[in-house]
Order: structure tokens, then sequence, then C-alpha cells
């Protein structure tokens, strides 16, 4: 079953909504993006939210400490590191951070230049409880609205969904994400411009038709089931 996630929540309405279409998880950046928000801000959103949504903070290349102060003053479950962080500074953070979940953006830039990263990340498989392909730009490291080549990228999903839980971010839409699903078979896949109206302002018809459309074509992947607790295996 395909899990979801809807990334670059900046309030309640938006959150609230995604809960009621039926997402497994909420994102909320708090690295230099149009869609950051601050830690009292996305705390006083998460307090409203039912417990069984998990709240993942999205950091790129931030300090340990910054990491941590802010996992507990917004309440989140998890942690999604988007930058260049090492396994080394990943294992450091999950000792730290009382069993919050960790997953690793990575970024498709180039399908050569990530396969050479995939047996450093390799390392981290009893670290990272899932890992995230996203597409960039030098400008952005995500929330791009653009997609990654999804055909030169399957032999390095492939070849990662043998350690690690694998979410397939990047340019989806309710348009588009069955054909994602079908194409990888990821445990999960995560959005963020494809259901905009605006940047942090979420569309609510674009969220639903998102969920219903991940929700019908939820197949088993390679990389197991989407509860999103211990790391993979």
């Amino acid at each position: 079953m395909t899990w979801i996630k809807i990334c670059g929540n900046t309030n309640l309405e938006d959150a609230r909504a995604a809960v009621e279409a039926g997402v497994d998880a909420l994102g909320f950046v708090f690295a230099p993006s149009v869609r950051r928000i601050s830690p009292r801000d996305a705390g006083k959103i998460i307090g409203e939210l039912p417990a069984a949504v998990e709240k993942i903070g999205v950091f790129v290349n931030q300090s340990a400490e910054i990491v941590l102060d802010t996992v507990e003053k917004a309440g989140l479950t998890g942690v999604q590191l988007h930058g260049g962080e090492t396994v080394g500074y990943a294992r450091e953070l999950l000792a730290k951070a009382r069993q919050r979940k960790l997953i690793k953006g990575v970024h498709m830039t180039t399908p050569d230049g990530t396969m050479g990263k995939a047996a450093e990340l390799a390392e981290g498989a009893d670290v990272f409880a899932a890992v995230l392909f996203d597409s960039s730009t030098p400008e952005r490291g995500g929330g791009t609205g653009k997609t990654f080549d999804w055909q030169e990228a399957v032999p390095v999903v492939r070849l990662l969904a043998r350690k690690f839980r694998v979410i397939i971010a990047g340019g989806l839409t309710a348009a588009n994400v069955g054909e994602a699903i079908e194409l990888f078979r990821p445990w999960g896949v995560d959005v963020v411009s494809g259901v905009e109206s605006q940047p942090g302002k979420k569309d609510l018809g674009k969220v639903r038709a998102f969920v219903a459309a991940a929700k019908a074509n939820r197949v088993i992947g390679p990389s197991g089931d989407r509860v999103i607790g211990s790391p993979a295996r």
C-alpha cells in the first residue's frame, strides 16, 4: 500500500483538508524556501492534527542542534534531510532524536551522479527509514514542480530499493502519480507544487484528486508495507 505525504504545509486549513483526504503524512519545511514555516507556527498546526498522521520536518544542511530543537518545539514525528547530510551526521542525529524517523532526500540531477552516491547511502540502511527521490535545480533543492527523468532513474531506484523504502517526489500530480507508482512500485509518494494554487497554499481540489489517484494505484512495492516504523531491512 503506497504511503502518501503532502509537503510544504503552512496553515491549518490545508493540513486538515489533506488529513480528511486520507494522507498518511504531512510535511513542514524549515529550510530556506517560499514554503518555510517557523517551529512555533508548525507546532500550532500539528497540535490540532490527529496523532495517527505523521508530521515530517524538512531540513537542508542545518546543524543537529537546530534540527533537534525544531523537532521538540514543533512536535515532529519524523525528519527529512534534504541536503548533503552524511550518514554519520544522520546516525548521530537519530541517536538524539528519541526514535523519530529519518528520511533521506536524494536529488536526481544526474542518474550517474546519484548512482555514485548509492554505495554511501547503503551504509545508512540502519539509519534511514526511507530514501526520497526528488528533482532539483540550481535554485531549488525541491518543490520544483518538475519530474526527473524517470526512465533513466529506474536502475538507481531499484538498486536502493534493495536496502530502503523508496519514496518518489518531484513534479507529481493527480495526472501522473499513477504512472509513477506503476513504474517504480515505490513505498511512498510525496507532493508539493502539484497540489498548490500558489507556493505555500494548497488547492483543495487538487489535494483530493491526488490522494484519490494515488490510492487508486496503490500497490505492494519492493520496499514493503506502508507503515513508517523501524528502518527497512
